[in-house]
């Protein structure tokens, strides 16, 4: 009810004050579970992504978000979860897990942070290896954020694809994991045609 809600107040506010340009909403896989990443240039991107999906998004937020009782309710009521950033947070981790295996769709900066603009040291090794443990697919979608009011917003989601191991039960460094969350990272960024 309150998530309903909650996507209506903000459909609004973005219909009203922002331009929103939507793209490729087809290739939004309609079941099964689904690792949506996308690039982070605004506070705004969970809540823009979330008012134009049918499917409720689970995004993983950093854990200082749920301090204040009152955003932390409306991002519980968002379906968000907190992660410690930079902690290995396994609970966390196992929690992507879980949603996967119940065929939700789980939502990730694989930047870990707030990005203007695309930033090669932002990376995070997480995001190649949750993909390539739970073998689900990858929705990449791609924001270009304008900061002042009734200017043009655009949010393009990609074509869903796997990232399948080279080797069953391989154990893959941390440098490799690395360069596959790059490979996921610029098939957000050519979405949206966003130069380095």
């Amino acid at each position: 009810m309150l998530y309903s809600i909650g996507k209506l107040i903000l459909y609004l506010y973005f219909t009203i004050f922002r331009r929103v340009k939507i793209e490729g909403k087809e290739n939004i896989p309609q079941e099964g579970p689904v690792l949506l990443y996308a690039n982070h240039p605004s506070a705004w991107d969970m809540f823009l992504i979330a008012v134009y999906m049918k499917r409720k998004v689970h995004y993983m937020a950093k854990a200082e978000l749920f301090k204040s009782p009152v955003l932390s309710l409306l991002l519980k009521s968002l379906g968000a979860f907190p992660v410690s950033r930079g902690k290995g947070d396994v609970g966390s981790i196992r929690n992507v897990f879980r949603l996967l295996e119940q065929g939700k769709v789980v939502g990730i900066f694989p930047e870990g942070t707030r990005t203007p603009k695309k930033d090669p040291k932002k990376r995070k090794a997480g995001a190649a290896m949750m993909a390539l443990h739970s073998k689900a697919p990858i929705l990449p979608v791609g924001v270009e954020w304008n900061k002042k009011i009734f200017s043009k917003v655009r949010v393009v989601f990609g074509e869903p694809f796997l990232m399948l191991p080279k080797e069953e039960g391989k154990h893959i460094p941390k440098e490799e994991l690395i360069l596959l969350t790059d490979e996921i990272i610029n098939k957000i960024y050519e979405l949206i045609d966003v130069r380095e």
